[in-house]
């Protein structure tokens, strides 16, 4: 028991101190988009091209799409004259789903707080009921990362529970396949108004890699109303915990 508690006080605090210092990120970490249509060949389609999911768009001006991006790269990759870029910055979350398109050249859109009644209610603690409606468990796993030493999510009042009936909020991840939209649907039902509805990954926000499959409903949107979507495939534990904070005023 003493070499434990020694070994403890030899390596200090390991939660990360976010928001009150900022995060480092691996340098190949891909992030949020910085476009330069200025840039842009005339004609030159080669971005839009190359992406699968139909993320980019060039005209009537160069655009990308977060909630259907993967961050894989390839239209930066694609550009010859650079672009798209893929920076480093991990705060990527949005109250809206136009939120989450952005322009070259338009002011960048990040999450706001919720209104002073609802913060009133869930400002000081939140607890989510979560479903993962068929996702691969990637952005589940990232979620879980939240609750470890290493972030401590706890420490903010947010928590996840085992029952809807305990709960505060939904937290959707996954494209909602035929199969989940109904246990979707009752565990929302479940939770008491006044709720909120969050959509973890790309796949809740807009199907993700499986967009357009018969078997899935191309995410969350059609079927409740979300308050916060936080892009990414899966998103970083980062632009979950940040996308959290803003939603409850804990960051400005």
């Amino acid at each position: 028991m003493i070499r434990a508690i020694f070994a403890r006080a030899r390596q200090g605090h390991r939660t990360t101190r976010y928001p009150l210092e900022p995060v480092s990120l691996p340098e190949r970490f891909r992030g949020y988009p910085r476009l330069n249509a200025g840039l842009c060949p005339d004609g030159c389609r080669a971005c839009s091209d190359t992406c699968p999911y139909g993320a980019i768009t060039c005209t009537p001006a160069l655009s990308l799409d977060m909630g259907k991006c993967l961050f894989c790269a390839e239209c930066s990759h694609a550009c010859p004259a650079g672009a798209i870029e893929l920076s480093n910055d991990a705060l990527l979350a949005a109250n809206t789903r136009e939120g989450l398109i952005v322009r070259a050249g338009e002011e960048r859109r990040m999450a706001h707080a919720l209104n002073a009644k609802m913060l009133s209610l869930f400002g000081r603690s939140i607890k989510f009921r979560e479903v993962s409606a068929g996702g691969c468990n990637a952005c589940e796993a990232d979620t879980n990362v939240l609750s470890t030493v290493g972030w401590d999510l706890g420490r903010f009042g947010i928590q996840f529970v085992a029952s809807p009936r305990h709960a505060d909020g939904l937290w959707v991840t996954g494209p909602v396949t035929g199969h989940m939209l109904e246990a979707l649907r009752i565990t929302y039902d479940a939770i008491p108004a006044p709720k909120i509805v969050v959509a973890c990954g790309a796949c809740a926000i807009n199907g993700g890699p499986f967009l357009d499959s018969p078997e899935t409903n191309n995410g969350v949107d059609p079927f409740l109303p979300v308050d916060l979507y936080i892009p990414g495939c899966p998103p970083h534990p980062l632009t979950i915990l940040d996308g959290l904070l803003r939603l409850l005023n804990k960051i400005g």
